[in-house]
């Protein structure tokens, strides 16, 4: 059965996400522990408020969100795979034609040069990837991403897996029981996702 935009709100809501291997079979995942980023301790870097303050990036949301996610699945080195296959492309469309995911841009002289994208559900957000092809680019779309989450009062932004890039963010570990329990309760609180 293909992937669509049911599947995924019922795997986030249970805490489970979609990779595809480079077959295009699609797996689902829980980890634990699980990476969360706290919306409240985030500072950007003292490199990067320069860049913030200097508006060097125009920040949309959700204008052009299937390019985001396709600029998200080119590989980043010769020989790498992406887990953003077609069908997952399709699905997580499909999600953002009914308003559930969103994409943060930015654009330097009217050109896409980096984003994110991921799913807003109730008081969660799920950061699922992130590009950026000038310097900075993604840093300053996830600094408004978090301008997001904290105007509109979001509670949890899931990051899934720890790696370098989501510890610069400032991305904890935590139990996937705990996890679970602070996604049930973020799933009661309906929350607007605009700048």
């Amino acid at each position: 059965m293909q992937l669509n935009a049911e599947m995924l709100l019922q795997g986030y809501a249970n805490g489970a996400f979609p990779m595809a291997e480079a077959s295009g079979q699609i797996y689902w995942y829980a980890p634990d522990p699980r990476a969360i980023i706290p919306i409240g301790n985030y500072k950007p870097s003292r490199s990067l408020r320069p860049v913030i303050n200097q508006k060097v990036f125009e920040i949309k949301l959700d204008t052009c969100f299937k390019e985001v996610m396709r600029c998200c699945a080119r590989p980043r080195f010769a020989g790498d795979e992406t887990w953003i296959s077609e069908e997952i492309i399709r699905a997580y469309c499909d999600l953002h034609e009914i308003g559930l995911a969103h994409s943060v841009e930015a654009y330097f002289e009217n050109e896409l040069v980096g984003g994110l994208y991921g799913v807003a559900l109730g008081a969660a957000f799920f950061g699922e990837s992130m590009f950026f092809e000038k310097s900075n680019a993604s840093k300053v779309a996830f600094h408004y991403l978090i301008e997001v989450l904290r105007k509109n009062n979001f509670q949890l932004l899931d990051t899934q897996f720890m790696n370098d890039n989501v510890e610069r963010y400032g991305a904890i570990e935590i139990p996937k029981a705990v996890y679970e329990a602070r996604l049930i309760e973020a799933l009661q609180t309906s929350c607007r996702f605009e700048l």
